[in-house]
């Protein structure tokens, strides 16, 4: 075995987002800036995965709630939007890099994972393929700063589960969930619509098409801060709202309805709404983000 440290490139910068570290640095700021830190410290968090000049404000709200002091280990669960995959899968690096500072997965973690025999091993081509994940590394190196030395991340990605599944990945990564030291980011953006996106639902009552979509995100999210899995599965399965991260949102909602067995409260809010674009006819088209955190009492 060669002792040769892995590393997966920044493969969406300078498309996503920007690759000069200043740059990208004060545009974090700014958009940090303007959100409030109203239920910190955050165990988990709900955000966007778009590039940031559609979705780096929204998402800017959820990573405010995250308290650099007190966490060790981020998790971040993103779906996998190029590969087929039935469960989750670990990455071959060793090292993320971000235009900000490098990340360091936490390979403890990871060989305990893996020794569950419940975890695929992605190609590094198709880690840097997929954005999901990446989207997420930057606003957690900036989040993180005032301790860069002192955490790694634990990246999963997250195929399209069954139930049982999503349940079964639930309870595992329940008992990270339960440390305090552990942040859990679930990446996932919500209502695509449009005939682009194989997704028309219209409900007229609502007036133009793009408060439809925005009242149909803010049924599932209201059902997510209730935090039952079977009610979001079964809002999934009535409308078929293309919420891309549905699966990794399930796996949280798994792992908390698991920790809530043993008594320990907690509670989620979502804090920013944004859409890509109004659409008011039937040739738009439009991406919904939502920003959101789940704390521990």
């Amino acid at each position: 075995m060669s002792n040769r440290v892995v590393c997966r490139e920044a493969s969406h910068a300078g498309s996503w987002y920007s690759a000069s570290g200043s740059q990208l640095n004060a545009q974090l700021e700014g958009w940090l800036s303007k959100a409030e830190s109203s239920i910190r410290p955050a165990r988990a968090i709900i955000a966007p995965h778009a590039g940031y000049t559609y979705c780096g404000a929204c998402a800017a709200h959820a990573y405010k709630q995250v308290d650099p002091s007190v966490t060790r280990r981020v998790f971040i669960l993103g779906p996998s939007h190029h590969v087929p995959l039935s469960r989750c899968a670990l990455s071959p690096a060793d090292v993320y890099r971000t235009p900000l500072y490098d990340l360091r997965i936490d390979q403890k973690v990871y060989a305990d994972l893996w020794k569950t025999g419940l975890f695929e091993r992605m190609s590094i081509q198709t880690d840097e393929d997929e954005h999901s994940i990446e989207m997420h590394l930057p606003y957690t190196a900036k989040a993180m700063e005032s301790h860069k030395d002192e955490f790694s991340i634990v990246p999963v990605l997250v195929g399209a589960l069954s139930e049982s599944r999503e349940q079964e990945y639930g309870k595992l990564l329940s008992k990270y969930l339960a440390d305090p030291s552990n942040l859990f980011i679930i990446s996932s953006d919500f209502c695509h619509w449009g005939q682009r996106f194989r997704y028309t639902y219209y409900d007229e009552t609502q007036g133009e098409i793009y408060r439809s979509i925005e009242h149909l995100d803010k049924m599932g999210m209201g059902i997510i801060e209730q935090l039952d899995p079977m009610s979001f599965t079964n809002y999934l399965k009535k409308y078929r709202n293309t919420i891309c991260g549905r699966h990794p949102i399930g796996v949280l909602l798994h792992a908390v309805a698991e920790l809530r067995k043993s008594g320990l409260e907690m509670n989620f809010s979502f804090l920013n709404y944004a859409q890509s674009s109004e659409c008011r006819n039937w040739q738009d088209s439009s991406v919904s983000y939502a920003a959101g955190a789940l704390i521990v009492h």
